[in-house]
């Protein structure tokens, strides 16, 4: 498979370094670049910017072909042996390796800070960025290497490092090493073609091992397994686990409700990689019981959460795998306990006993028009959630011999339930109203559909009322899936992030909330254009609910997971 490199970063498992096609930007002319993804989405990380030259120096244009274990730059000129050409791969984590037949390649670093560079040993040079708390060392391994590395008080002002074609063979390789601290010489480098086929190999079973789905799909399978493979970065810093970020693009953290959905797609062909990315939140759990609203290497934020469907998601993980046995129910327990009871403790500003969003961050669905009226939010989504959470806890309380707290989860259970009815349901729909004054919200967001999640646990009318509603062409459903602002609403905007686009996250907790009231026929049609049109759009963080094309960030996670997810369960 080949993807196209100003869309999809190339990376590989376990890596915080990528390498990505850019537009031009302040301080940054477009171009091929070496990244890091170390620090979070606040800094976009080009460290290098990768140029093929000619023996004068000069750049050469090229075309370029990505696939999963390597790069291909094809320049646009004619050597003494033929076209010119270059190649990229990541042999491991830490390691890009570079190889150019009839040309040379340029890296430049754009410094700042206290950046420099130094000669560390013979055709060895030290990169120290301070700008992205990292260091790189450029080893040339054949052909000649030439830098300019003036010097400027307390920095290098500019680092350029050229590595030319030795003279025989018309070859030039090197290697660009990320490390924290110390560099250890003496590496031993295989040939570089092993090293390809050995990256080939490795993503090669990592798509087997990808959930399977109609034939008709192929190409985004390939896609989605890919982006999953690429995302993994390494337990490091905050990082407690291997972690799959969202993208190498620009969403460059976990978030504590898109790491669900990842867990889900991992948990039947690689269950301790799911297990990991399930609990990594509750490693940096508060003693309050929240969670922070995202982690990356060297941080975490507390300003917002995300919704509780950790309880949701274990239930589901639980109903495929055997792998969460007694020693993964004792791990989770205790930390889910307090998640849940975080809510009911410190979300309930008025006391009513339905826990509430300060923020549309809160809710995963950021600027939905449940917020249209002000903060704090009480809305039927969060009641939901809580129910299932309660619901598996008592599950597990009774599995681990508490029978006493089962018995209280259970009552919690049913006590939000029916309050959840009573405070939410008017007339035939669910509202979201203003916690205090209970003052219903503007617009037709489909965030009010979630309860569907229940399923069999709704009264009838409820539950028939919620799936006419997901049926309906002219309000949600498009022929793309279900547009998250109805298509007739005045808020609806084609890309107004939770006020008209299509997400991943919305359609898998729909199309499961359809099937488990009952209607699998609808849930398999959703699933079906869904997943069509990633197929045709990639893999983006949401969609336009008309044209199904790809917006904001084109390469994401949740989204490829829910894509294998779907296309396994209801497409197979």
């Amino acid at each position: 498979m080949n993807f196209d490199l100003n869309i999809v970063p190339f990376s590989r498992r376990e890596s915080f370094l990528a390498i990505s096609l850019l537009p031009k930007a302040d301080n940054r002319e477009q171009g091929l670049y070496l990244r890091t993804v170390r620090g979070g989405d606040d800094k976009f990380g080009e460290a290098f910017r990768i140029e093929l030259i000619d023996a004068d120096g000069a750049a050469l244009p090229f075309e370029a072909e990505a696939s999963p274990e390597r790069i291909l730059l094809h320049a646009a000129t004619q050597s003494a042996q033929g076209q010119a050409v270059a190649e990229i791969c990541l042999p491991d984590g830490r390691t890009a390796r570079f190889r150019a037949e009839g040309c040379g390649i340029r890296l430049t670093f754009r410094t700042s800070a206290y950046d420099y560079a130094y000669e560390a040993a013979s055709g060895c040079w030290e990169v120290n960025s301070f700008t992205h708390e990292c260091r790189f060392m450029l080893s040339s391994l054949a052909g000649g290497m030439r830098t300019e590395v003036p010097w400027d008080k307390i920095k290098s002002s500019r680092i350029t490092a050229e590595f030319l074609p030795d003279q025989r063979t018309g070859v030039a390789e090197f290697a660009a090493e990320e490390f924290r601290t110390v560099w250890e010489p003496g590496r031993v480098w295989e040939p570089f073609a092993d090293a390809v086929h050995r990256v080939r190999e490795e993503f090669a079973g990592w798509l087997e091992g990808s959930l399977p789905g109609p034939e008709r799909l192929k190409a985004g399978r390939e896609l989605a397994a890919y982006i999953t493979w690429s995302c993994l970065v390494p337990a490091e810093g905050c990082l407690t686990r291997p972690a799959m970020y969202m993208s190498k693009n620009w969403m460059t953290n976990i978030w504590s409700w898109d790491h669900c959905f990842n867990a889900m797609a991992l948990v039947r062909h690689d269950p301790k990689l799911a297990w990991d990315q399930f609990m990594i939140f509750f490693d940096r759990q508060d003693e309050s019981g929240l969670i922070p609203d995202f982690v990356n290497d060297k941080y975490e934020l507390w300003n917002c959460n995300k919704p509780p469907i950790h309880g949701w998601t274990l239930a589901w993980m639980m109903r495929r795998t055997d792998y969460i046995k007694d020693a993964q129910l004792r791990e989770v327990y205790g930390p889910l306990s307090k998640w849940t009871k975080w809510w009911f403790r410190y979300r309930d500003g008025d006391g009513d006993g339905i826990p509430q969003y300060n923020h549309g961050n809160d809710s995963g669905w950021d600027n939905s028009t449940a917020f249209n009226n002000g903060i704090p939010v009480e809305s039927p989504d969060l009641a939901a959630f809580l129910i299932l959470q309660a619901e598996i806890l008592a599950e597990i309380a009774g599995l681990l011999g508490y029978a006493e707290e089962s018995a209280e989860w259970r009552q919690l259970a049913a006590a939000t339930q029916e309050k959840m009815l009573a405070h939410f349901w008017k007339g035939d729909r669910f509202i979201a109203c203003r916690s205090g004054t209970h003052e219903p919200s503007e617009g037709d967001t489909l965030l009010l559909f979630v309860p569907i999640l229940l399923g069999r646990r709704l009264p009838d009318r409820v539950r028939e009322t919620l799936l006419a509603g997901l049926r309906d062409e002219n309000r949600f459903l498009t022929a793309n899936g279900w547009a998250t602002e109805s298509v007739n609403s005045p808020f609806y905007t084609p890309d107004g992030y939770w006020r008209g686009p299509i997400w991943a996250p919305s359609t898998m907790l729909l199309v499961e909330g359809a099937a488990a009231a009952g209607d699998r026929e609808l849930a398999r049609e959703v699933a079906r254009r869904f997943c069509d049109m990633l197929n045709r759009s990639g893999m983006a963080e949401n969609f336009d609910a008309i044209s199904g094309e790809g917006l904001r960030d084109r390469a994401f996670t949740w989204t490829s997971s829910v894509f294998l997810i779907l296309a396994n369960e209801y497409l197979t």
